[in-house]
């Protein structure tokens, strides 16, 4: 470990423990995505990263709290896209290990993996829990995202990474047709574009909710030079992607009919294309040298092999073809990791958060602020799984995905525990009439059984 991240790992274990909760996720946030997943410490023969540390001082903190006091560590309890994703990491981790025949090596691994998701999932939930604990996330970023912004640009002028001096990242960046490809503390220059990217609708919301319009254009300048300097086409695909959702803002009340109509059109793409629809990617060209009819051909293998992966998944993608076992799409690395379970599992993960987003949307129409933060949700989560299609999550980028998922619960259930524990609840119809259901004051347990029915 380099003294550097060291010592910022100590300040981050300080504040993580002794701090307010709410001003918890800042140095967490700030040490994760600001150092290289490679950093570790090697104590009686295990490797110990600094994440995991981290997760697991915050883990003890969060452990404190429900045991020292009263105090509700889960906003809202436990929900339906808690339950997905809990049973989302079983699946996972059984099929990896019973993949490679139960070796030692899989199972610590596969621990290892639990470390990152349990812990960090449900740490992240217990730290943000309400609107300002999100915003305090989103300003921590926009200081991350100008940091690397800077570094990053250093690196594509410079062909120098600073951060591969800290080590577990090269110290030279990657080169494709001439352009240099910068990726600062990530595993892969497309991980770093990615990241930006899908962080702009935060950024955005930032500035729409007048919290903190100097933050906000401070992380919007960022993320928008970090895709630029990562020089790759998937990155520049989920921008492109949070601007278009921003534009479909005026038809919030009829996306039931955007979506059916874009399934149509796909379908009929399909059926009168001489290849699979899929292959649309291939002709996808935004930077020069991109892997659009890898990815394309990447996802036809996938679905034309559906019975070596079905069960378990398997490690034999290799024999399918020329490179791939390259699992740079996350739909195809759900699949061929954890089989078919693992792969619903993920599919209904987005599929609830987007419920829940677009619920809680419906029964504060009318209130622009919270209409808008929940939108600007809406388009993060659509912005990564345009994402999806261009790369697997393999670093820190991973938390980010579980601090997504932690920020949808903490912005819908508030709302619904209002609404929906309220006597008379205005519910929009799917002609789009305004009806009023009468419900009777709720219980504890009532309330509870009446949020897990939304």
């Amino acid at each position: 470990m380099h003294p550097i991240v060291g010592v910022a790992m100590a300040v981050a274990i300080v504040l993580i423990l002794f701090r307010e909760r709410k001003y918890a996720v800042a140095p967490f946030l700030f040490v994760v995505f600001l150092s290289p997943t490679g950093q570790e410490l090697y104590i009686a023969g295990v490797h110990v990263f600094v994440l995991r540390i981290l997760i697991m001082v915050g883990c003890l903190r969060m452990i404190w709290t429900k045991f020292s006091s009263q105090t509700q560590i889960l906003v809202g309890g436990i929900n339906v896209i808690d339950k997905i994703f809990v049973l989302w990491v079983a699946f996972r981790s059984v099929s990896v290990i019973l993949t490679n025949g139960g070796s030692s090596g899989s199972m610590i691994y596969e621990a290892g993996f639990l470390w990152d998701a349990l812990g960090g999932y449900f740490l992240l939930r217990f730290l943000i829990q309400d609107e300002d604990d999100v915003a305090s996330a989103v300003k921590a970023f926009a200081v991350v995202t100008a940091i690397l912004a800077i570094t990053m640009t250093f690196e594509k002028i410079r062909d120098l990474n600073l951060f591969g001096y800290l080590g577990g990242v090269p110290i030279v960046p990657a080169i494709r047709e001439g352009k240099i490809r910068a990726q600062g503390p990530f595993e892969h220059p497309i991980l770093a574009g990615v990241f930006a990217a899908t962080l702009l609708p935060m950024f955005l919301w930032l500035w729409e909710s007048r919290r903190s319009k100097a933050v906000a254009m401070v992380g919007i300048i960022g993320s928008t030079t970090m895709v630029v300097a990562s020089a790759s086409s998937t990155p520049l695909l989920a921008y492109l992607a949070v601007i278009i959702g921003w534009c479909f803002w005026g038809l919030r009340r009829n996306m039931r009919t955007v979506r059916w109509t874009l399934a149509l059109i796909l379908l009929t793409c399909h059926l009168s294309m001489k290849a699979p629809v899929w292959f649309l990617i291939a002709h996808v060209d935004l930077v020069a040298g991109n892997s659009g009819y890898h990815r394309a051909y990447l996802i036809d293998t996938f679905v034309r092999h559906f019975r070596d992966w079905w069960l378990i998944g398997t490690n034999q993608a290799t024999n399918w073809g020329y490179e791939m076992d390259d699992m740079s799409n996350q739909f195809v690395a759900e699949g061929e990791t954890g089989g078919i379970a693992t792969f619903i599992c993920f599919i209904l993960l987005i599929s609830k958060s987007f419920g829940r987003i677009g619920k809680a949307r419906r029964l504060v129409d009318g209130e622009a602020q919270k209409e808008w933060f929940l939108w600007f949700l809406g388009v993060c989560l659509f912005s990564h799984c345009v994402g999806y299609f261009g790369i697997s999550y393999f670093d820190q980028t991973r938390i980010w995905w579980y601090t997504l998922l932690a920020v949808i619960s903490a912005a819908t259930a508030p709302i619904l525990v209002e609404y929906v524990g309220a006597r008379t609840v205005p519910v929009a119809t799917r002609n789009s009439r305004i009806k009023s259901r009468v419900f009777t004051a709720p219980g504890r347990v009532g309330l509870t059984q009446s949020i897990k029915g939304l």
